[in-house]
């Protein structure tokens, strides 16, 4: 069986979907270095903490791109 093309070709992101990700990007590496540092120590989260904080970090962004405009949608359409 030979296929020579596929039958949906998936969107191409736009400037838009760009931006987001963009912003998304910059605020998840903003939230490593301005969030919660992880406790030291017994009462520390130990190995685990230190593999999930990264990904509640990522989803932190994720909420604030979707509320705030860092205006990189405008500046990428320059």
């Amino acid at each position: 069986m030979i296929v020579n093309s596929l039958s949906h070709q998936p969107p191409l992101p736009t400037h838009k979907n760009i931006a987001d990700g963009l912003e998304k990007a910059f605020l998840t590496e903003m939230l490593k270095y301005a969030g919660p540092k992880p406790i030291e120590g017994s009462f520390g989260g130990g190995i685990g903490e230190d593999q999930f904080s990264s990904m509640l970090t990522e989803t932190y962004a994720q909420a604030l791109a979707e509320r705030i405009d860092l205006g990189f949608a405008g500046k990428l359409l320059q």
